[in-house]
């Protein structure tokens, strides 16, 4: 069981260290990578490893579809802010604070309703 965690554990922050690093020579591909749904692959792979249960993926993933839109408004308000001139962390701030309402309000919707998995 430690084996597979390490293992985990490693290859998940390899993903998000490559990000950073291929960033540093091209923001396009960089975007690319990112923008691929690795995070969810990894997780589908774990959670099926550990489970075998086919049904918690298929929950897992149509509930992620839902709360990818949730996300969006911070990839919008990120470069309009930063754009307009406003510094980096004050940027960072006022989006992460879009993306926290956006993702409470998904939630909301999500639990009221049949589109949850």
């Amino acid at each position: 069981m430690l084996p597979q965690y390490i293992a985990k554990v490693a290859l998940t922050s390899a993903v998000i260290v490559g990000v950073s690093e291929i960033a540093k020579r091209s923001t396009l591909a960089a975007a690319v990578l990112a923008s691929l749904p690795l995070t969810s692959l990894l997780a589908f792979v774990w959670l099926y490893s550990e489970t075998g249960d086919a049904q918690k993926i298929a929950s897992l993933s149509h509930s992620i579809f839902w709360l990818v839109l949730a996300s969006l408004p911070f990839f919008l308000i990120l470069p309009a802010l930063l754009n307009a001139g406003w510094g980096f962390w004050a940027s960072m701030g006022v989006a992460s604070g879009s993306g926290v309402i956006a993702y409470l309000g998904m939630t909301y919707c999500l639990t009221r309703t049949s589109l949850a998995g």
